[in-house]
């Protein structure tokens, strides 16, 4: 059995029904969303396909039903926010904080898996109107736009690279040729159809580059979210999440077995291995931060902070991007710490 497998079980579930690429949940506008009405020992549901949270004494909420009366915050970004790693609902970060760290009011669940900034700010449009009072909004974000941002501009587009994004264009220009041998060349209003686009640009971005597009976009949807919790009188806090090699340099025990029987089966290396430096995340940092400051959103770097809190063995990660159950109460602590949450 792989170390994997042996040191977090919990993973098989989610690769079960959240990574498989045949399961997916194609969303309009969204693209894609959770199951919906999913139930198991590790992650459940609601309706809507946002996750559980959980506080005392077992009490559970969610934006689909059932919400608590009145005011409640919100944890909001992608898969790390969602709670991918915790063994079952009540591990997550927005359980750790209603059950324990920060527990005067109710955290909701607000996060997509595999989610961008523009796909965060989109779900929380669409899905705002149900929700109670909003006390505090924390936006627990800003890998996957720098994860992506190393993507050609022909996929990127005005909005940012999103997951699958390849899958979806190949999709669409298939379309695009049948409808045109079709059709005979015409459009869908009986006009002359145009030509084929000239090929793109195809480019990777280097480094600098990638950290520009990763933080233009980050906070140009932050800004969306700083109007609307204005205009609901919720708190807005940008927590920049960690990655595994933005917090130390040397993993712990277990994440080393983790991580190099991942690298065998991926190409995390290959992808992310530019962004994945001590250095690259200063950098980010700093160009979030200042955005921050300028727009008068707080902003936190979550990573040296956790790395001031731990030791060399404390195992923290599943893979370089998730939590196990420690590191998520560890994480939820030092939140409520660092923002004052009570």
């Amino acid at each position: 059995m792989s170390h994997r497998a042996t040191l977090t079980p919990q993973m098989l579930q989610y690769a079960e029904k959240f990574d498989d690429r045949g399961d997916i949940r194609w969303m309009p506008y969204l693209m894609y969303f959770h199951a919906a009405d999913h139930r198991s020992e590790v992650v459940n549901t609601d309706r809507l396909g946002f996750r559980l949270s959980e506080g005392p004494n077992g009490q559970t909420a969610s934006v689909g039903g059932p919400l608590p009366e009145g005011p409640v915050r919100l944890f909001a970004g992608s898969s790390t926010s969602f709670g991918i790693g915790a063994s079952a609902d009540r591990h997550t970060l927005p359980s750790r904080l209603w059950s324990k760290h920060a527990p005067s009011l109710p955290w909701l669940n607000f996060a997509g898996r595999s989610h961008n900034s523009t796909q965060e700010l989109l779900l929380f449009t669409l899905y705002r109107h149900l929700l109670p009072q909003v006390d505090e909004i924390v936006l627990f974000s800003g890998f996957n736009d720098l994860g992506l941002s190393r993507l050609p501009a022909s996929v990127r587009g005005d909005s940012g690279a999103f997951f699958n994004c390849n899958d979806f264009y190949g999709q669409m220009e298939e379309l695009r040729t049948r409808n045109r041998k079709s059709s005979g060349g015409r459009g869908l209003f009986g006009g002359r159809r145009q030509p084929a686009p000239e090929p793109v640009d195809t480019r990777v971005p280097d480094l600098s580059e990638q950290i520009d597009i990763g933080s233009e976009l980050t906070l140009r949807h932050l800004d969306s979210w700083r109007l609307l919790a204005e205009g609901m009188g919720a708190k807005l806090t940008f927590v920049l999440q960690p990655l595994a090699t933005w917090v130390r340099e040397e993993p712990a025990p277990q994440e080393k077995l983790i991580f190099e029987e991942l690298d065998s089966i991926s190409n995390f290396g290959e992808v992310y291995g530019d962004i994945s430096s001590m250095e690259a995340r200063e950098t980010y940092s700093k160009a979030l931060r200042t955005g921050c400051e300028r727009m008068g959103v707080r902003y936190l770097d979550s990573n040296p902070v956790i790395a001031s809190a731990i030791d060399k063995d404390d195992w923290l990660f599943v893979d370089r991007i998730h939590f196990t159950d420690e590191g998520h109460d560890l994480v939820a602590g030092l939140l409520a710490e660092e923002l004052g949450l009570k």
